[in-house]
Parts: C-alpha cells; structure tokens; sequence
C-alpha cells in the first residue's frame, strides 16, 4: 500500500465505511485515521459524516485500501444530504427491511423454495 498522505478506505465487519488519512498502523490492523469521516450510502444518497482522529481497533477491520484521489469518488446519480436526512432514510430503509423478513416467516409454509 502506497500512501503518500493520501486518503485510504476502512470497511468494517459492520458494514460501515470509513475514510481517511492513515497516519498509523500495526501488525494487528490496528490503525489510527486523521481527517477520518464515515460515508453512509442509502440508496442514492450519501452523506460524509465526520469523525476527526479516530482509532480503529484491528479485528474490525475487513478491508484496508488506497483510494484514487484522480478518479471521481461516487458516480453522478449520487444525492449529498444531511446527516438528518441520511439518518432518516436509514431508519426507514432498517424497517422496510425487517417488515420484509416479517412476511417472508409468515409466508414460508407455502414452500416458495
């Protein structure tokens, strides 16, 4: 991993996403990111939310990687909303999904396997 100051990606066994300059690591993945935010996708909105210095503990991470500062981050369609907003649709995203897992038990003695 080539990192001259540039900004790295962080996924965690979570889910999230975190992004950042890596100003330090260790054997363990233990990293520590400066200027360090969260992106939350929902569909087509995203939002940064930002976290300054923070420290990741290693066996969190799944994934570390460079991030191509030339190319374009997210594609055109994306929406930048508020963290409000990003936090609603999340909301409403979690219940649409647990609604859908509630109907699929009622419906399973009909065998659509």
């Amino acid at each position: 991993m080539n990192n001259d100051a540039g900004k790295i990606l962080v996924l965690l066994r979570d889910g999230r996403k975190l992004m950042g300059t890596l100003r330090s690591f260790d054997q363990f993945a233990n990293a520590v990111l400066e200027g360090a935010c969260e992106r939350v996708i929902v569909g087509e909105q995203y939002c940064d939310i930002p976290l300054g210095l923070y420290v990741i503990r290693g066996e969190n991470v799944v994934l570390i990687g460079d991030m191509d500062t030339e190319r374009e981050e997210l594609p055109p369609h994306m929406i930048r909303v508020s963290e409000t907003e990003i936090k609603r649709a999340q909301k409403v995203e979690r219940e649409a999904g647990e609604l859908r897992g509630t109907m699929r038990k009622r419906m399973e003695f009909l065998d659509f396997d």
